[in-house]
């Protein structure tokens, strides 16, 4: 009975792959896209030296 056989190492294989490759659930994928759409919207703060002494290493540094 190879057909029997063959067919049930067409299932195993189908069911596999399946497993192998699992999808996200779309509630999850949508809260990573709204966090990615947040994120993206930030607005990036430079830190400025609070002392003449900070400023002097961050010169050197930079040199």
């Amino acid at each position: 009975m190879p057909e029997v056989s063959d067919f049930l190492d067409f299932v195993m294989h189908k069911h596999q792959n399946r497993i192998a490759e699992p999808q996200l659930p779309d509630d999850i994928a949508k809260a990573w896209a709204k966090w990615f759409e947040e994120v993206a919207r930030l607005e990036v703060m430079t830190n400025e030296p609070e002392s003449e002494y900070q400023q002097v290493l961050l010169n050197k540094y930079r040199q």
